[in-house]
């Protein structure tokens, strides 16, 4: 007889409530005590557990305030594993960083204060550069291993290394604005803007495996002026359906400009 599969999900909820306990532990007593104040033993106790049970989650108190990153880094490497096998790569990472984003936006005043005290203190953002670069050499090594094998003279590691860095930075620039701003706004329509110059920047990447290669984008928007016959000319523009529109108006806004003189 085949015995049913049990799902490990109620022991991962558990162990990220106690995660998040031990968290929003450290939270309070870095911020009524000061961080250097604060004792591991003092971070259990406040959390309701044991001293062993916060080094079964967290290697040290800095690590503590980031309950999430570990989840979030599987969470990622699940949207590639899942990847359509002819998705541009480029987009794929870029939905794979959007978890971290969720991640945060899931509790933005929270996340603000997490932000407030990381730079406050060296040791807090020593570990949050540690968790942004787990998240570079995942998606690394997934556009490595996207390469065709010696597609880019030899380049290959260059070229993954540079082209994950800049998703990330680029997701970490709308991240760190989002949280100055005390974490109002669209930040998920500012996100896929900073996708937009990522995408243009790295299209012309050639020939990734399974035939996926990531097509230089289009133009923000362009104007020409063409005869019209009896009554003067028209102004023919084409824009990017996703281009701002400021951007769209800019341009015809120089091409009359330009047609006038």
């Amino acid at each position: 007889m085949v015995q049913p599969v049990k799902s490990d999900r109620p022991q991962i909820s558990q162990r990220l409530k106690v995660r998040r306990a031990l968290a929003a532990a450290a939270m309070e007593l870095f911020a009524t005590k000061g961080y250097a104040a604060t004792t591991v033993d003092e971070i259990a106790a406040t959390a309701g557990v044991a001293r062993r049970t916060f080094f079964r989650h967290f290697r040290s108190k800095e690590e503590a305030i980031f309950p999430d990153h570990d989840d979030t880094l599987v969470r990622a490497e699940e949207v590639l594993e899942a990847a359509p096998e002819r998705e541009n790569p480029i987009d794929t990472i870029c939905r794979g960083i959007k978890e971290v984003m969720k991640m945060y936006a899931a509790s933005p005043a929270l996340s603000v204060e997490r932000y407030k005290l990381t730079r406050e203190v060296p040791a807090l953002r020593e570990r949050e550069i540690a968790s942004v670069a787990r998240y570079e050499r995942l998606f690394t090594r997934y556009l490595l291993a996207r390469f065709d094998e010696n597609s880019h003279n030899g380049d290959e590691p260059l070229l993954a290394e540079v082209a994950a860095s800049s998703v990330v930075t680029a997701h970490n620039h709308v991240l760190r604005r989002w949280l100055r701003r005390g974490g109002q706004g669209d930040v998920e329509a500012e996100l896929e803007h900073a996708f937009t110059i990522v995408r243009s920047t790295f299209g012309a990447l050639p020939v990734f495996a399974g035939g996926a290669t990531a097509a230089p984008a289009p133009p923000v928007a362009a104007a020409e002026v063409a005869p019209a016959g009896r009554g003067g000319e028209v102004l023919v523009t084409v824009a990017r359906t996703d281009a701002p529109l400021n951007e769209v108006m800019r341009t015809i806004e120089q091409a009359l400009r330009d047609c006038r003189r």
